[in-house]
């Protein structure tokens, strides 16, 4: 692929010159040749900006699909927790370790496959890793045992990891500045949206066929998705970039993205966010079904209307970034996941119930679809060159911290069952770290405006 100027240039008059040969057919069609004389053509910012509208919209929905992988793995079984745990007769806490392994799975996944990526291309780590999870999908549908079903679900999690990791790291190779914000905020709509879609649908699910028929439904996707990519998906990433001299080592592409303050406050903040959020998510399926009475179709429709708070959240975020800076969204994203959480804490003390706790909910969620296209961006703009590390860096953090972290409820609660008020105290305490990253690592002030 070739690295265009960054700087547009004004055409030269072309006269005398010979008009520009026809656009070769490539991988992403958004580069052309610029003739016998290059400087008599228009040079591009970003290869992306010549991609057709329709082509563009076809990338945004396979990446789209990629990036839902992860989230539709972790989360579509969630409604089945307590048909698990009656299955294998144990505990709630036994069966939120699968979830956790899950996710340490996914987040360790990313940590292999974004500089692989970079190093080998986009593809070739895709293809092989999606492979792994419909392998690891289909021996979770027949697992006879939980210590089984748990390590099928380790690789799963390793297996969906190169989807989010991936489609990321492609829109970087093609966009940058402002129009990076708008490309990025469509990803992070999937990615906000499918965590709390997944349960919805795997309800859903659980109507028509047990809760193994849920793992066969993920095979088939991860089928779906390897093949798509095989057909589909373009190599983004030009040869001579794959040998940049000073990031040709994993170690060297980490090194490059890690010693940006930035970069780690924005970490720091994304993770805390999907801790908050899966803090949530993991507790829910108890709360709601056992301590509130929902049944899993109930369930379901609270995570529908919890989902229109993150559509809401990043739309109206990539506007907002776009203008001020995603770095002042956040800043008032941040405070209002604190604020959402207190309330929690404080209206369950006082006995308010079921409404006491949905409400501030909803905005805790939207909150957290205001916060997610921001760190992306953030963290992706300032480092084009390893996107894919920069993106696995991203992923593992969020999904590994959060694996950790999401338990802590059903710990805290002990014999006692879980609360909204052990649920939420998890959430505030993820919100508080937020806050204090971003205006003790990140310092808004010193963060320049992004690119046109």
């Amino acid at each position: 692929m070739l690295e265009t100027s960054p700087n547009p240039v004004i055409p030269a008059s072309s006269a005398a010159s010979p008009p520009p040969t026809r656009s070769p057919k490539n991988a992403t069609g958004a580069i052309r040749t610029l003739g016998s004389n290059p400087a008599t053509a228009p040079v591009m910012l970003h290869p992306g900006d010549a991609i057709p509208t329709a082509r563009r919209v076809v990338y945004i929905i396979l990446l789209g699909a990629l990036t839902a992988l992860g989230p539709f793995t972790i989360d579509l079984y969630l409604p089945a927790f307590p048909a698990l745990e009656a299955d294998f007769q144990t505990s709630a806490a036994a069966i939120q370790l699968t979830l956790t392994g899950t996710m340490v799975g996914f987040a360790l996944g990313q940590l292999v496959v974004g500089p692989l990526s970079d190093k080998l291309g986009r593809r070739v780590p895709l293809l092989c890793v999606t492979a792994l999870h419909v392998l690891a999908s289909t021996a979770a549908a027949i697992a006879p045992s939980l210590e089984l079903l748990s390590l099928a679900r380790v690789f799963m999690g390793i297996g969906a990891a190169a989807g989010g990791v991936v489609a990321m790291a492609i829109v970087r190779d093609l966009f940058g500045g402002r129009r990076l914000v708008v490309m990025l905020s469509r990803l992070a709509l999937v990615s906000g949206v499918a965590p709390v879609a997944a349960p919805l649908i795997g309800s859903g699910l659980l109507v028509v066929m047990p809760w193994r028929g849920i793992f066969v439904v993920l095979a088939a996707y991860g089928a779906v998705m390897l093949i798509a990519s095989l057909f589909l998906v373009p190599e983004t990433l030009p040869k001579a970039r794959r040998a940049d001299r000073g990031s040709a080592t994993v170690w060297q592409r980490y090194r490059s993205v890690l010693s940006d303050r930035v970069f780690i406050g924005v970490l720091i903040i994304g993770g805390m966010t999907f801790s908050g959020l899966f803090s949530y998510l993991s507790s829910s399926s108890f709360l709601f079904q056992q301590t509130y009475g929902f049944d899993p179709q109930q369930y379901g429709m609270l995570f529908a209307v919890n989902s229109l708070g993150v559509v809401l959240g990043v739309q109206t975020a990539s506007r907002l970034a776009a203008r001020f800076g995603p770095q002042w969204v956040m800043a008032v994203s941040t405070a209002v996941l604190v604020v959402a959480g207190s309330a929690i804490v404080i209206t369950d003390q006082l006995g308010l119930g079921l409404w006491g706790t949905v409400i501030p909910l909803f905005f805790f969620i939207t909150a957290c679809g205001f916060t997610f296209p921001c760190v992306q961006v953030l963290a992706l703009d300032r480092h084009g060159r390893a996107a894919g590390t920069a993106a696995s860096l991203i992923g593992a953090v969020n999904f590994g911290v959060a694996g950790f972290i999401s338990p802590l409820a059903a710990w805290i609660s002990g014999d006692t069952g879980i609360t909204a008020t052990t649920m939420a105290s998890v959430m505030v305490g993820c919100a508080v770290i937020a806050v204090l990253s971003l205006w003790l690592v990140v310092r808004p002030r010193t963060v320049p405006q992004l690119s046109p």
